[in-house]
């Protein structure tokens, strides 16, 4: 009989996390982050199980907090995520994408955490056997300072700035399934191991690649204000052009910018003025992941991060990308506002 030990398959996760978790840690943003672990997989599995169960396509006519149309597989995510977390006893309040108010975990189960995601972005894809993915934000809030009495009060404990983040992720189900995270010391990306049910670090150190892809929906370029029109219409016609990537999943095509280079674009314009993505659980937590990959995040006006969110479900305009080529696009941006005035 061989004695010798089975090949090592990599840092796992949970590992991960204990390895580098501060020496005088409780223990509790650990477990948080295995109950989102244990999401993720219950989702993927939902996911790939979809076509067969009958889960595909939309709830009758209903429509999500924030407006768009719900698709069967958002309010299984949306569950999961939910029981998931609040099992956990280390958090206190969850923001989520189909939630018209805050969620406060019962009194006897709250700890210091609060969570804002998205628990199925992209899911107007999903029929199409498109990427999609899940984005999650969190804060350490103090529970004691807030007024819980009503649900509006509830909500308000949720408009904290993307600045005061702890951690932030996303999980992408596709030809594999992956989770991307950080806790403000550089940026992990895992995988998802099936024969041994663990996500395995595969892109450690993950920094913004160098290509030169520009990634927004080209649909909405009738609605565009002319400074963003320009700029788009430079990046065509340059001697060497512009690769354009343009999924519809924001976790793929952000996944791809940081993986690949280049820029992601959701700008304000005519139709969606305030832009489309929504702050707390969209805009906030990739801004964190992609500066912590060495990039940029803003709104043009602003920084993504330094925003302070006065609703659960408030839009923003969203330029991801490395610093060269967000510097490029702000000086489109810049030009533009001096035209106006």
């Amino acid at each position: 009989m061989s004695t010798d030990l089975p090949k090592r398959v990599g840092i796992t996760l949970t590992e991960h996390l204990l390895s580098t978790q501060p020496k005088d840690s409780r223990g509790e943003f650990t477990l948080l982050n295995m109950a989102m672990m244990t999401a993720i997989k219950v989702i993927e599995k939902n996911i790939r199980a979809a076509g067969l169960a009958g889960n595909f396509g939309y709830v009758g006519q209903s429509n999500n907090a924030s407006g768009d149309d719900q698709a069967k597989l958002d309010v299984i995510s949306n569950d999961v995520f939910k029981a998931s977390l609040a099992s956990t006893g280390t958090v206190f309040i969850m923001g989520s994408e189909e939630e018209d108010y805050g969620v406060l975990v019962d009194k006897d189960r709250r700890g210091c955490y609060m969570l804002c995601f998205d628990p199925l972005d992209g899911s107007s894809n999903i029929d199409a056997n498109v990427s999609v993915g899940s984005i999650w934000g969190v804060w350490r809030v103090d529970p004691g300072q807030y007024d819980v009495s009503t649900k509006e009060a509830v909500s308000k404990v949720l408009l904290q700035r993307g600045s005061s983040l702890v951690a932030s992720g996303y999980a992408m189900y596709g030809s594999a399934t992956n989770v991307v995270m950080t806790c403000g010391n550089g940026v992990n990306g895992f995988t998802l191991d099936a024969t041994i049910g663990e996500f395995v670090l595969t892109h450690p150190n993950m920094k913004m690649g160098k290509k030169r892809i520009y990634s927004v929906n080209e649909g909405n370029t009738k609605y565009w204000h002319p400074w963003f029109k320009t700029y788009v219409d430079s990046l065509k016609n340059q001697k060497k052009p512009y690769t354009a990537r343009y999924i519809g999943s924001m976790v793929a095509d952000v996944h791809r910018t940081i993986l690949y280079g280049g820029i992601f674009c959701y700008p304000d314009d005519s139709k969606s003025k305030s832009g489309k993505l929504r702050y707390l659980y969209e805009a906030a937590p990739m801004a964190f992941i992609v500066e912590q990959a060495g990039g940029v995040a803003t709104t043009g006006a602003a920084r993504i991060l330094d925003i302070q969110p006065e609703k659960l479900h408030q839009r923003v305009p969203v330029f991801l990308g490395s610093k060269s080529e967000i510097a490029t696009m702000m000086t489109f941006y810049n030009k533009g506002s001096k035209s106006k005035l």
